[in-house]
């Protein structure tokens, strides 16, 4: 696989002609157990040198993820909805909380409380949506429950859900969903970021709110490994900033 990443050079020498810094963070989604994957992750993470966010879902939270996650991995947990099942209404795009329903704080709440007891010295209190869609009545549920971060895809439009909730999105996904579920054309996602990134050293949106590229190691073709691996080393290299969340908290459940 060949890539032109010119174009992404001379934009990221932009940002340091002037003076930017672009602040970086990765999540990955959909993590339930140690996996042969999951191990490609970490390594690739650790030759990055960049931590990934590692969104878990905790009504299918095995013991092996438990056991391989630890101080001192790549790896900061977030929570990634309860059981990720679809209960939107029949016609409706997927989601598990896309829609206000019955049950679904008491599943937010034990949501946390599960990823808390798995993993109290490394998680990290954000919340990302399955499927990327969240209902807004959610947000003042979420910040109750003691969740400080909130996370969907695509440039935030304030920097605060509700009080004390921080929305830090993703907003470069590698693969081709709605296609080959394979790799998307690089020439697209280089154009795509290219775009992001000029609206950003502009004025336009938020460079306050991490730049987040989004993976999903269940499902990548060997093609996706090796431009994430690329992609992250062209922006660390061009002088992206990693960026964590927030601080993993100490214990206050």
């Amino acid at each position: 696989m060949r890539v032109d990443w010119s174009p992404l050079r001379r934009e990221l020498a932009l940002w340091r002609g002037q003076g930017l810094t672009l602040p970086l963070w990765w999540r990955d989604d959909d993590a339930v157990a140690r996996t042969p994957s999951l191990d490609q992750l970490a390594r690739m993470a650790r030759k990055c040198d960049l931590p990934v966010h590692l969104a878990v879902i905790p009504a299918r939270l095995e013991p092996s993820l438990i056991d391989y996650i630890s101080v001192g991995s790549p790896f900061l947990p977030v929570v990634h909805g309860w059981a990720h099942h679809n209960t939107a209404p029949a016609g409706l795009k997927k989601a598990e909380f896309g829609h206000e329903r019955e049950g679904a704080a008491q599943e937010l709440a034990q949501a946390l409380m599960t990823l808390h007891t798995a993993f109290a010295t490394t998680l990290v209190r954000a919340f990302v949506a399955p499927w990327n869609r969240l209902h807004a009545s959610y947000m003042p549920t979420l910040a109750a429950l003691g969740y400080e971060v909130v996370s969907t895809f695509s440039p935030r439009n304030a920097p605060y859900a509700a009080p004390g909730l921080r929305i830090v999105n993703t907003h470069i996904d590698p693969i081709d969903w709605r296609g080959t579920r394979g790799l998307r054309d690089p020439e697209q996602i280089i154009a795509a970021t290219l775009r992001h990134l000029v609206d950003r050293r502009e004025g336009r949106i938020d460079n306050d709110e991490p730049f987040g590229y989004l993976t999903h190691h269940l499902v990548h073709t060997p093609d996706i490994w090796t431009f994430s691996e690329a992609f992250v080393g062209e922006l660390l290299a061009g002088g992206a900033q990693p960026s964590p969340l927030i601080t993993p908290p100490e214990e206050k459940i």
